[in-house]
């Protein structure tokens, strides 16, 4: 077996790899003849078909059948001869494979780049600092006894948190536009869930009350033939509903699988779960600063075979979303293009910076992580059992806690700035990148 190795690229690599035609006639041979004894024409007894026939019949589709075999299994061979460790399968382009010919191949493919990382002291991380108020949580509890709450018609005048059912129309420029109409639509007042201005100026009003309002689209507003544009809605209210708030006792409690005598104590374990969410906030934050770092400050070519594995792991995830309502194939590759883009690029960083770190997953700090994972469990020893006597959950495990390592060593290097944030700033700042 010849092979020659071309560099096309500083990822894509270009393969000739020549295999004797004595290899590649005998295999055909074989098969021809492993055929001729199981095939089936008229005319002919089972086994007793002519070779001449049976050549005639399937020379040309054995041949490429056993081309195929020998271009996959000579290109795993040059590979591993060659030491090269390619990023996904190759393009086979053959250039010879007439009989009595050497068989002569081209393999096209990408290999994982070199990467030279930046000068990690230029990466800047935001770190937000918070704490868990009495505020906050009383606003909590407030949005969790909301979630539970029965609603009760009312005459008066409606106030903020109150459910109204409205229809209404839009108009720009005395012209209605696409989307700004609506029917029966139930509105939370003060919910934020309309543009600015349009909840406010409908607090106040009644059950059978017609009103026009005047307000004006964000400039950044996501549909820019409305970005900034002044606004007029008319507005039909057909019934004003108050939340009626469940009272704070054990069967209240248990709807959240919390097992609380009081509310003190109910109290107690919202503030924990409060503070758990918060901490893995200020960590989401402030790994998605060191990812924007790293990949500000290294240039990096992406193989583009890992990027279409990571679109269909994506359009996978999507599906699954969807619950198996959506086809695969329906799902545009374009719109997860960008997010595989910094997955692979993030992913390809994390593995330099452990390469060149020798950086590792502690014992202690997988079982530390798997500990604090099912703290968060009403049977956490389950949990514990769990990951632990399964393989590939506990290397997930692994790999998150090589993620923090990986985290912990860019912070040493990079330029670190802690910002005072309200509990529902940081939680909002540490929402994951997709």
């Amino acid at each position: 077996m010849q092979v020659s190795v071309e560099t096309t690229s500083n990822i894509e690599r270009r393969m000739t790899i020549g295999v004797p035609a004595q290899e590649i006639d005998q295999a055909v041979q074989k098969r021809l003849q492993e055929t001729a004894r199981s095939v089936r024409l008229n005319g002919f007894r089972p086994g007793k078909v002519p070779m001449s026939v049976v050549k005639r019949r399937f020379g040309d589709s054995v041949r490429q059948e056993v081309v195929g075999e020998a271009m996959r299994d000579h290109y795993i061979k040059a590979l591993q001869e060659q030491d090269i460790n390619p990023a996904g399968w190759p393009k086979f382009e053959p250039k010879t494979m007439e009989e009595g010919k050497d068989l002569e191949f081209v393999a096209i493919f990408e290999v994982l780049p070199d990467i030279e990382l930046g000068d990690l002291s230029k990466v800047e991380v935001e770190k937000p600092v918070a704490e868990v108020t009495d505020k906050d949580i009383d606003t909590m509890i407030d949005n969790l006894r909301r979630q539970q709450a029965t609603m009760k018609e009312v005459k008066r005048k409606s106030k903020n948190k109150d459910v109204l059912t409205i229809d209404f129309k839009g108009f720009i420029d005395g012209e209605e536009f696409e989307g700004g109409a609506a029917e029966g639509h139930r509105l939370t007042l003060g919910s934020g869930q309309m543009i600015p201005g349009f909840e406010k100026a409908i607090v106040g009003g009644k059950a059978g009350e017609d009103l026009d309002i005047e307000v004006e689209f964000p400039k950044d507003y996501h549909n820019e033939d409305l970005a900034g544009k002044p606004a007029k809605f008319e507005i039909k209210i057909h019934k004003v509903e108050e939340p009626q708030l469940p009272e704070l006792d054990q069967e209240f409690f248990k709807k959240f699988g919390i097992e609380a005598e009081d509310e003190a104590a109910f109290r107690e374990e919202v503030k924990k779960n409060m503070e758990r969410e918060l901490k893995q906030a200020v960590s989401n934050k402030v790994k998605n600063d060191v990812v924007d770092g790293l990949l500000e400050t290294t240039e990096l070519e992406i193989p583009a075979a890992l990027v279409d594995q990571e679109i269909d792991r994506l359009r996978q995830d999507a599906v699954q979303r969807f619950g198996g309502q959506v086809d695969f194939q329906q799902l545009p590759k374009e719109i997860f293009e960008e997010q595989a883009k910094r997955r692979v690029k993030t992913g390809l960083l994390f593995q330099e910076v452990v390469k060149k770190n020798d950086l590792k997953a502690e014992p202690a700090q997988v079982d530390e992580k798997i500990q604090e994972i099912a703290s968060t469990y009403e049977q956490p020893e389950e949990v514990v059992a769990h990951f632990t006597n399964n393989p590939d959950q506990k290397a997930q495990i692994e790999s998150s806690v090589l993620e923090d390592a990986v985290v912990d060593y860019v912070l040493g290097q990079a330029k670190v700035k802690e910002k005072k944030m309200k509990y529902e700033e940081a939680v909002q700042a540490g929402q994951p990148q997709r």
